[in-house]
């Protein structure tokens, strides 16, 4: 969210009646709701959610993926999305005008996407225009705002998702000589360096200072990354690799690619989380893994494989802050809300930022 919508937000604080219940109400009330409403009540939820929160999720997994079913459910009316901002974005770009979205806690956000606004971003064209003329397609991770997707979109750009990002950067590069690739540096660099752009034919574009980070000639250039990062995963260090190489030298480490690429290359395997849910599914009983992802993530598989040994990369890794807002007194005041027919943190895309952001994701779709 920017600045102006977490001002709003706060005007749609969590009323007292839900801060007084107890956990034991607060379940039942949210069961009772859900038994009510039936198939008129759809409640996707995020892999980095809380367990409380997790329990009543009639679906999990990606950003993306949830907001596909979202999208294919076309018998659930109302929309809870217990995720970020951005994430219910795209469930209501890709959902019917019957169907309403919302968000339990308008607070919840990301501040990777955050580190991208619509602003910067219109700026950071006209200056990279300039220097190298129409030879740059923009890309965006998902994990971005509704107005990034439909710049993108209106610039003949693509979506990408962690599992597909080196399909859609394969994409960009037979469309044009370079690439702008938003939010996530991170994702961007190990991305086109796995499909073969040396690291010195990438420059980093600095979105406060308006400036193209980078020492030599310009026409060398083939990835422009946007200065964005995840919070969470760029606290993962090589350090933290050191350490369990000494401490546990049989231990497979398996991190997201929004890590630092010093991380990923030092990693024994790298991908989405889907990627690293699947991998550890995978793995054979007495297998050990340090993870390096979110902490909610690690802490749910370390109790869904009691036969395996699993730590999180960075034993002093504590969960995404603003991924985890959603907690019980909000879903419950959400679906309350729903029930009463009151729209409260309802999310809605203005028809022309969605027109373009669909572009951006149809395009990635037709890919996969």
């Amino acid at each position: 969210m920017n600045i102006l919508e977490t001002l709003e937000a706060k005007s749609k604080m969590l009323p007292e009646k839900y801060k007084n219940m107890s956990v034991q109400e607060l379940e039942d009330m949210i069961r009772s709701i859900k038994e009510k409403m039936g198939k008129k009540l759809f409640i996707p939820g995020h892999h980095y959610q809380k367990d409380e929160v997790i329990q009543f999720a009639d679906a999990t997994g990606d950003s993306l993926k949830l907001a596909q079913l979202s999208a294919e459910n076309r018998e659930a009316e109302h929309i809870v999305f217990c995720g970020v901002h951005f994430m219910a974005e795209t469930a209501d770009i890709l959902t019917t005008e019957s169907q309403k979205v919302y968000l339990p806690d308008m607070r919840a956000g990301c501040s990777m996407a955050d580190m991208a606004d619509i602003y910067q971003t219109e700026r950071a064209w006209e200056f990279l225009q300039v220097l190298f003329g129409d030879t740059i397609l923009p890309l965006t991770y998902v994990n971005s705002t509704a107005a990034i997707k439909s710049f993108v979109g209106a610039n003949s750009g693509a979506t990408v998702t962690s599992s597909n990002a080196e399909k859609m950067v394969r994409w960009a590069f037979s469309k044009k000589e370079r690439l702008l690739f938003l939010p996530d540096q991170h994702l961007g660099r190990n991305t086109a360096f796995n499909i073969g752009v040396n690291l010195d034919e990438m420059a980093v574009y600095n979105p406060i200072e308006n400036i193209l980070e980078f020492d030599g000639p310009l026409e060398k250039v083939k990835v422009i990354l946007w200065k964005g990062h995840c919070s969470v995963h760029e606290n993962f260090t090589v350090q933290n690799i050191a350490h369990v190489r000494e401490a546990y030298p049989d231990m497979k480490i398996i991190v997201h690619p929004e890590c630092s690429r010093e991380v990923v290359a030092l990693s024994d395997m790298a991908g989405s989380t889907n990627y690293i849910i699947e991998a550890i599914e995978a793995s054979p009983a007495g297998s050990s893994w340090a993870v390096g992802t979110e902490m909610n993530l690690v802490n749910r598989l370390i109790s869904q494989h009691p036969d395996k040994q699993i730590i999180s990369l960075n034993p002093h890794m504590c969960p995404c802050l603003t991924m985890n807002r959603i907690d019980l007194q909000h879903l419950a005041w959400s679906l309350d809300s729903v029930v009463q027919g009151q729209e409260t943190n309802l999310i809605k895309v203005d028809e022309e930022t969605a027109f373009n952001a669909k572009l951006a994701l149809n395009r990635m779709l037709e890919q996969s």
